[in-house]
């Protein structure tokens, strides 16, 4: 209740007395300093919605990598035998696998590539 009462405090006063200094300059969008061209409710194409996610997808994996390479010493040894096992390196081929599949299919149906 304390922090809830603390943001509205301060958020009426800002309003109340905060400056109030508008003119049309400042009610101009900004657009990095050049003037804005068309309609800022322009439509995006769908591609470009499809690249973004694709990227954030396969960003996201490669995320994933990072994990697995701290632990490859202890997922590549056996704790019971403390021989050398293939499980970490099989993981991580599985995992990239599927992601040559996945990238495969994506690029098959030209998601990926700008015209």
């Amino acid at each position: 209740m304390f922090a809830l009462g603390f943001c509205g405090l301060f958020t009426a006063l800002a309003v109340l007395i905060g400056p109030k200094a508008t003119n049309p300059e400042k009610l101009k969008p900004f657009e990095c300093g050049s003037e804005p061209i068309g309609s800022p409710r322009g439509r995006y194409s769908v591609r470009f919605y499809q690249v973004a996610i694709l990227f954030l997808v396969f960003d996201i994996e490669a995320a994933f990598m990072y994990p697995w390479a701290i632990l490859y010493n202890q997922l590549s040894h056996d704790p019971l035998t403390g021989m050398v096992s293939v499980f970490g390196f099989a993981e991580m081929l599985l995992f990239v696998a599927i992601l040559v599949v996945a990238l495969a299919y994506v690029w098959r149906k030209k998601a990926i590539g700008w015209e």
